[in-house]
């Protein structure tokens, strides 16, 4: 990940998490010597989006523990990140959008319980260059008609958007497939999840769009929250016009805590293989530390912390052992209050 774009509290973090990334990718492949000769090891993967909070966890907890556990934070996207936890790959998944049915479906038929808990509030903020003047909000329907399917090879002008945008080449920047960002964007805006056109900069790793869309003036990209505020001097973000609204809004906490930023805001969740909460006690005090310690940790790395009665509420779910997803009907703008009072379902 890029130094100068990711929204991490130190360099040190940066470094640190290039060490465990790619340790992860490798499946552990270094001896266990070096987790201080010990195999208490937390193994987490998942979404680019929630990374930079659970690094900050992991940080403090492995501090708090004097380096008897280890955690292991991995970047492989949402998707990405269900595909091992589905399979018993990984201890915990960060997610940033609900299992899918299909991801249900691949953890029964491997046995795979799970915990799921919110920690956080985000936003996807639609970003454009600095230097792009003649463009400062946008609705919905404009989005839905630069990334629905049949946008490509047909939409590939600021002008084809709106006659009063100038003759001015779009260059496009997202995230990629195995995003649950990509999956929560185009579920949102074009109304069906994954469908979207492909022919634009993609990629799983929020700073790449970043690069991609500073080093661009005719870009348009949509990213997570925290990755807009630590490089907020470096690009413009646009404000969005929700469906039968004349103002637009602009993503920040206030607007992504009060639910006025819509369509685009959403909680940030991370899934708990409950198997591994009950055979490895450093996994159970890895998540309890990680619900303790996320609303002071949301707000260093840029994100909306939940307020107290949510958060009580995911602790309450974890300690009585409900497991399973209250979003089996995945519906979108369910709030987290109504979610969690919902029954789970594996």
């Amino acid at each position: 990940m890029a130094a100068s774009s990711s929204p991490k509290r130190s360099h040190t973090r940066l470094i640190g998490a290039l060490i465990v990334t790619v340790t992860h990718l490798f499946g552990g492949f270094l001896p266990s010597k070096t987790f201080a000769g010990k195999r208490n090891v937390v193994s987490v993967d998942g979404s680019s989006t929630l990374f930079p909070l659970t690094e900050a966890v992991s940080e403090e907890f492995q501090r708090a523990k004097r380096g008897s556990i280890r955690v292991i934070v991995g970047i492989s996207g949402t998707g990405g990140g269900f595909k091992k936890f589905c399979r018993g790959s990984i201890d915990v998944q960060n997610a940033s959008r609900p299992i899918s049915e299909d991801e249900r479906k691949k953890c029964e038929a491997s046995k795979i319980t799970y915990f799921e808990l919110p920690v956080a509030y985000d936003a996807i903020v639609v970003v454009t260059h600095p230097k792009n003047d003649w463009i400062n909000e946008i609705t919905i329907d404009q989005l839905k008609k630069i990334w629905e399917p049949s946008a490509q090879s047909k939409i590939l002008w600021w002008s084809d958007i709106d006659p009063k945008f100038p003759k001015k080449k779009l260059n496009l920047y997202g995230p990629g497939t195995d995003s649950g960002t990509f999956d929560y964007f185009t579920e949102a805006i074009v109304g069906k999840a994954r469908s979207s056109r492909g022919d634009y900069s993609a990629s799983e790793d929020d700073n790449t769009t970043v690069q991609g869309v500073i080093q661009d003036e005719g870009s348009l990209g949509y990213l997570g929250f925290a990755y807009f505020l630590a490089n907020k001097e470096k690009l413009k973000a646009l404000k969005i016009i929700p469906h039968g609204q004349k103002n637009g809004v602009l993503p920040s906490i206030q607007t992504i805590a009060d639910g006025s930023y819509q369509p685009l805001s959403r909680p940030l969740f991370i899934y708990v293989n409950a198997q591994s909460v009950e055979s490895k006690p450093w996994v159970k005090e890895f998540v309890s530390f990680y619900l303790n310690e996320a609303s002071k940790l949301a707000i260093e790395t840029y994100f909306t912390p939940l307020n107290e009665q949510i958060i009580q509420l995911v602790k309450q779910r974890f300690e009585k052992k409900a497991l399973g997803t209250s979003y089996y009907d995945h519906k979108l703008s369910q709030r987290l209050n109504e979610a969690l009072a919902r029954e789970t379902k594996l």
